[in-house]
C-alpha cells in the first residue's frame, strides 16, 4: 500500500511532470462549473434519480448472478443514456453553453455595459411604475435584460426602442391599449420592445397556481439571466423573479433595493 501511495505521489510531483496536476485541476474546474450551472435546477433531482437507478442495478447485478440484467446494463441502458441526456437536459445544456458565451456583452448592449446613471434610471423607473400599476390594479410584466441577449424574443413583439419613462410604461400596460398584453423588455435605460411573447415555465408546482404572467416571468428567468418584475392584475402584488425564484408582495422601496442588489448598483450615493 505504501508503495502504491509513493507511486501516486511521484506521479503527481509537479517538479518532475506537472501535466497530471494540470489535468486534475482542469477536470476539477469543469466539474465545479457544471455543478454551479445545475445548482438550483431540476437537473439535481434527475441526476440523483439516474444515479440511484444505476447504483441499484449495478449492485444487484454484482451481488446476484443476474446475467440478463448485466447484459441489459451493458448493451441497452448505458448506450441509451447517451441519447437520453441531451433530451432530458436540453434547457440546462443550453444554459451551460450560454454561460460559456457570456462576456461583457461584446455583441450587444445589455446591463453589463450600462453605466451607473442608466442603471439607477431603470431601477427607479421600474420601481415607481410597478408601484403605480399596483395601486391602479393593472397587470404588468417588465423584463430587464442583462448579459444574455433577449433580441430573439424582442423581435417577436413590437420594437419601441425609446428611453424609459414612467408615463410610457403606464400607457403601454393601460387596459385595452394595443400593447398591454404580454411583456415589455428593457435594455439599459431604454424600452426595447413591448407585446413580447415569453416562454412559459413548465414548473407549475408549489402552494399556489401561477397565472400566465408569473409563468412567463419564471420561464424567461429560467432560460436567461434576465430579471422579471410582475404586477398581478388580480391582487396588485408586486413580484420579482430571478433565476426561477420569486419574491412576492414587494413595495416600491423593497423592489428598488432588490433590483439594485441584483444589478450591483449602490443606492447610497443617490440617496444623499
Amino acid at each position: 500500500m505504501l508503495e502504491g501511495l509513493n507511486r501516486v505521489f511521484a506521479r503527481l510531483n509537479p517538479l518532475s511532470d506537472p501535466k497530471p496536476l494540470i489535468d486534475i485541476l482542469i477536470v476539477a474546474l469543469i466539474f465545479y462549473w457544471l455543478l454551479g450551472v445545475i445548482r438550483g435546477t431540476r437537473v439535481v433531482q434527475l441526476l440523483r434519480g439516474i444515479g440511484v437507478l444505476l447504483a441499484l442495478s449495478i449492485l444487484l447485478s454484482s451481488v446476484l448472478p443476474l446475467d440478463t440484467l448485466r447484459w441489459l446494463l451493458t448493451n441497452a441502458i448505458q448506450p441509451a443514456l447517451f441519447v437520453a441526456i441531451p433530451v432530458l437536459f436540453q434547457p440546462e445544456l443550453r444554459r451551460a453553453l450560454e454561460s460559456l458565451g457570456r462576456t461583457n456583452d461584446l455583441f450587444g448592449r445589455g446591463f453589463g455595459r450600462a453605466n451607473r446613471s442608466e442603471l439607477l434610471e431603470t431601477i427607479n423607473g421600474v420601481s415607481r411604475a410597478a408601484q403605480q400599476l399596483s395601486q391602479q390594479g393593472v397587470g404588468a410584466l417588465m423584463v430587464l435584460e442583462r448579459e444574455v441577449g433577449l433580441q430573439d424574443y424582442a423581435d417577436r413583439g413590437v420594437i419601441i426602442d425609446a428611453r424609459l419613462a414612467i408615463p410610457l410604461l403606464l400607457n403601454i400596460f393601460y387596459p385595452n391599449s394595443p400593447l398591454h398584453d404580454m411583456a415589455v423588455i428593457l435594455r439599459g435605460n431604454r424600452i426595447l420592445a413591448a407585446n413580447v411573447v415569453l416562454p412559459l415555465s413548465e414548473d407549475v408546482g408549489g402552494p399556489r397556481r401561477y397565472g400566465t404572467r408569473h409563468r412567463a416571468a419564471k420561464g424567461i428567468s429560467e432560460q436567461s439571466d434576465a430579471i422579471a418584475v410582475v404586477v398581478s392584475e388580480e391582487t396588485g402584488a408586486i413580484s420579482l423573479m430571478n433565476d426561477g425564484r420569486m419574491v412576492s408582495y414587494l413595495n416600491e422601496a423593497r423592489l428598488r433595493s432588490m433590483l439594485a442588489g441584483l444589478l450591483k448598483v449602490s443606492l447610497e450615493e443617490n440617496e444623499k
